[in-house]
């Protein structure tokens, strides 16, 4: 086995990974061809990560001309502590006002710390923001993780 092997996420530390984290940072090819890097809260449903973001966003008009994207979720600060998933991933734009909204929901509940409902006060401002926003569904085409805490501090 090489040492790639040896430090790739199975899925249920994927999951771990994912649900641990609270940025992921997402790469859009900008207007002048250059990537375009953008820290995003997220919720990862079924495998995939979602956000919402503004419709007028550059990373929106950067996903309407081009829907591919790579996705970044990292953590640790010592090189023996670092993982992280990177997705190359296909992006679908939501702009159905309902479907905006209830995703919006789900990232608000995770976001806000120690609450398991929203209030109606909250919700009707998420319900106001959902026209001028976009859900963004990342479908995954290739993935790419790592886990140097598996190495057990060798290189």
């Amino acid at each position: 086995m090489n040492r790639r092997d040896q430090i790739i996420l199975n899925p249920r530390e994927q999951a771990e990974l994912l649900d641990s984290e609270r940025v992921v940072v997402i790469s859009s090819i900008g207007p002048r061809g250059w990537p375009h890097s953008m820290p995003m809260w997220f919720l990862a449903i079924e495998g995939e990560i979602w956000i919402w973001t503004y419709a007028k966003s550059q990373k929106v008009k950067n996903l309407e001309r081009d829907p591919r994207a790579t996705l970044l979720v990292e953590s640790g600060h010592k090189y023996q502590e670092v993982r992280g998933i990177q997705i190359e991933a296909e992006a679908e734009l939501i702009r159905d006002t309902d479907r905006v909204f209830e995703f919006a929901k789900k990232l608000a509940l995770r976001y806000a710390d120690g609450i398991d409902a929203l209030g109606d006060d909250a919700a009707e401002a998420l319900r106001m923001q959902a026209p001028k926003r976009v859900a963004i569904r990342f479908e995954a085409v290739r993935v790419a993780t790592w886990d140097h805490r598996k190495l057990g501090g060798t290189y």
